[in-house]
Parts: C-alpha cells; structure tokens; sequence
C-alpha cells in the first residue's frame, strides 16, 4: 500500500479542535458513502482522540478505515491529514482553509445585508 508523503509529518491532536474537524469529516463520509454514516464519523474521531496516543498514525488509520471506506479511504485521507496538519499550526486548533470560507461568508453575509438595507430605504 502507498502513502501520501503528508503521512510522514506528524500531527499533535492537542494543538487541534477536533470540533472544528468533525463537521468537515461527517461531510466528506457522508458524500463517500452516499449516506450519513455516525459510525464511520465517530470511529474516525475516536481513532483521533486517543487519549493514549496524542501522535496517530495516518498509515494505521487509513488501514483500519479502508473496511469501511474502500477505493475511497486514501484520498479521505489524504484530505484529512493535510487539515489536521494545518490545524495543527493555527493559533486557534482550526484549518486555515476553514477559517478563510468563514471570512469569505462573513463577507457575502455583509454584502446581502447592505443590499437588503438599500432596498427598505428605497
């Protein structure tokens, strides 16, 4: 089996919120799956909260997920440890892609509200 060269960087889960990460995985399981899986999403977070091992193997990981996710497990996980290890480095324990899409909404969310205060004014 061949592993993305991501998976040679470890990850520190105690610099990263898993709350934040865990919408994006029950997301992506769902679409892998073609339906809401709690127990791929929550076997996947346990696999990530460890309390034994704050370091996991994304080789192991996507061994013991490959059951459930099939053909789809290594790019699942290839996407995954590439957010952990930008979480990982974020002051908040967030993705700094997840961060920028919330600016990015913030900022249309702002420009639907001055349109809307246009329109009632007019």
């Amino acid at each position: 089996m061949k592993f993305p060269p991501e998976f040679d960087k470890k990850v520190d889960m105690k610099q990263v919120d898993l709350q934040v990460i865990k919408p994006w995985i029950t997301k992506t399981v769902t679409e892998l799956a073609g339906f809401e899986d709690e127990v791929i999403t929550e076997y996947t977070m346990g696999l990530l909260e460890d309390p034994n091992d704050t370091h996991p193997d994304p080789k192991k990981m996507q061994i013991k997920l490959t059951g459930f996710l099939t053909s789809s497990t290594p790019t699942f996980m290839a996407a995954l440890w590439t957010l952990l290890l930008g979480a990982q480095e974020s002051p908040a324990g967030g993705p700094k892609t997840f961060v920028e899409e919330k600016k990015e909404m913030h900022k249309a969310r702002e420009g639907i509200n001055e349109r809307l205060v246009k329109e009632t004014e007019e």
